[in-house]
């Protein structure tokens, strides 16, 4: 890629290290401290170059059909810029790459092979860990990181509507939930980030490498306290048709789980009816024929059989409901921080001000 003579003009002495070409000339460039947005010049603006530096407070992305927008917060105010939709997967790894580093996350060297966002969740695979982000905005100071050095197991459990990357951190496992729409190419980016680092060709080959033995691993889960599940929220990708649309902070009601949990107990004592309904007294059993017996028990197991899927549809229900309902939560306690940041803020710029 080709970089324009305003942007070397705008470096001060530092490195492009990755580029985005965005269309019309128009480019974003990464160096060690700053991401540089160059402008051509149009018919109604002159060329120029925005830059936005890497330690922010936050950044939030809103995506509508043809542009998307990336928002920065710093402790000065915020800024915003502007990219096509069909470019802003490559932005966006290229702002993480820079923002990772500044906050300490990644060394220096590492890069940024992958970032995928599910709704209130936001994976990131680097070529040394696996960071995972849950809250309305895409980053903060809250996250999680799962070194690969760390790694002892590494599994992938295809649901109905979900998979879960599960990845064994000193024989706990942490699990991360990914929509089946995009769990293949996630699994993708996961594997080969890991084999790289360990230089391995397989899945097979990575376990055998680096498990841990059943002792180790039960010693581990007895003083740990069993396993960590995380629920990374809502599974439905944060695309929205309205480019100036912002995540709502309205989510499900406890009651709502309650009704769900009703209506599963209410099936269940119905099936239990079901059941001994089709069940044959002793006076059928003495005056119906063979064929008879055998028409009584095939409706018998049908019934029950479509009870169980009932059933089984209903426990499904409640858990969608739970976990919506904790990603509600933790979405306002995300909202809760941001104000007493801002106050914070607010009673510093007050103090100065005297």
């Amino acid at each position: 890629m080709e970089i324009p003579d305003l942007v070397r003009d705008a470096l001060g002495g530092e490195d492009v290290e990755l580029g985005v070409n965005l269309g019309d000339e128009d480019v974003v460039c990464l160096t060690p401290t700053r991401t540089l947005l160059y402008r051509a010049e149009g018919l109604l603006s002159d060329e120029k170059v925005q830059e936005f530096p890497h330690d922010v407070e936050w950044l939030d992305v809103k995506e509508g059909r043809r542009k998307t927008k990336f928002i920065l917060e710093y402790v000065e105010g915020t800024r915003k810029f502007g990219v096509p939709s069909n470019r802003d997967g490559a932005v966006l790894e290229l702002l993480l790459t820079g923002i990772l580093r500044a906050d300490g996350v990644t060394d220096p060297d590492e890069s940024v092979a992958g970032a995928f966002r599910f709704s209130e969740l936001v994976l990131i695979v680097t070529d040394k860990r696996v960071v995972r982000h849950i809250g309305s905005a895409v980053w903060t100071e809250d996250y999680e990181e799962y070194p690969f050095s760390d790694l002892t197991g590494l599994s992938f459990e295809q649901g109905n509507v979900a998979t879960e990357v599960v990845l064994e951190i000193e024989g706990r496992p942490k699990r991360i939930k990914t929509p089946n729409e995009q769990a293949r190419k996630v699994q993708q980016v996961v594997e080969n980030a890991v084999f790289d680092f360990y230089d391995v060709g397989s899945l097979e080959e990575l376990n055998a490498s680096i498990g841990v033995e059943e002792g180790e691993k039960a010693e581990s889960e007895d003083s740990g306290g069993g396993s960590d599940i995380d629920i990374g929220g809502g599974i439905d990708p944060l695309v929205s048709d309205d480019e100036e649309r912002s995540p709502s902070i309205d989510g499900p009601t406890a009651g709502g789980a309650s009704e769900a949990a009703t209506r599963a107990e209410s099936q269940s004592r119905s099936d239990d009816d079901g059941d001994a309904a089709t069940e044959p007294t002793g006076r059928q059993e003495r005056t119906a024929d063979a064929g008879g017996s055998r028409s009584t028990t095939t409706e018998s197991t049908t019934r029950s059989q479509g009870s169980e899927a009932a059933s089984q549809r209903d426990l499904d229900a409640v858990e969608a409901q739970i976990s919506e309902l904790t990603t509600a939560v933790e979405r306002h306690n995300e909202l809760l921080e941001q104000q007493q940041r801002t106050i914070k803020k607010l009673i510093e710029e007050l103090r100065e001000g005297r």
